[in-house]
């Protein structure tokens, strides 16, 4: 048989759960591994180890069944980003039926990540403005509105909120 189906390695993925092998090594590729690299080893290994290539064989056709279901196993975790994402974080077990609702959490979160790394942070000035007026306490008394009298470099202006209204003392 082959090497490269890695069923004694459990590094690399460390959610692999009951698995005892990692689905990258499995396949053949890189943690970073793109969508369509995975594909492709899916693909490659599929046609390899499929149980009808092994159907004259009957000695041989067990363990091909055997690494054909691991490679459809890994391949149905590494093709979904959110099933991909907690398998990554070691939060994925494939014995548990519950994670497909994890799963579609988890791939909101990625969406919403992905929309704050585009959004335009805040420069290194408007950093140390606010630590700045963090450790002076100031609050806002140097003029010019928002937190600190800073406006940010977007242009837009934050204002400060106090967490209880203030009474006048008598």
């Amino acid at each position: 048989m082959d090497a490269s189906a890695g069923s004694g390695n459990a590094s690399g993925g460390a959610g692999a759960g009951a698995s005892a092998y990692c689905y990258y090594t499995l396949l053949g590729i890189r943690k970073n591994a793109s969508a369509t690299d995975v594909r492709a080893a899916y693909r490659r290994l599929a046609m390899k180890w499929h149980p009808d290539r092994w159907a004259s064989d009957p000695g041989a056709a067990g363990e091909a069944n055997r690494r054909f279901q691991r490679i459809q196993e890994a391949y149905s975790v590494l093709s979904d980003k959110g099933k991909r994402a907690m398998y990554d974080a070691g939060l994925f077990d494939p014995l548990d039926d519950d994670d497909q609702d994890f799963s579609d959490f988890m791939q909101e979160m990625l969406v919403m990540m992905d929309n704050v790394k585009n959004e335009k942070p805040d420069t290194l000035e408007d950093l140390q403005k606010m630590l700045q007026d963090i450790v002076s306490g100031d609050g806002g008394s140097r003029g010019g509105g928002g937190v600190g009298g800073r406006v940010p470099s977007d242009g837009t202006r934050r204002t400060r909120v106090a967490p209880y209204p203030t009474q006048p003392r008598r």
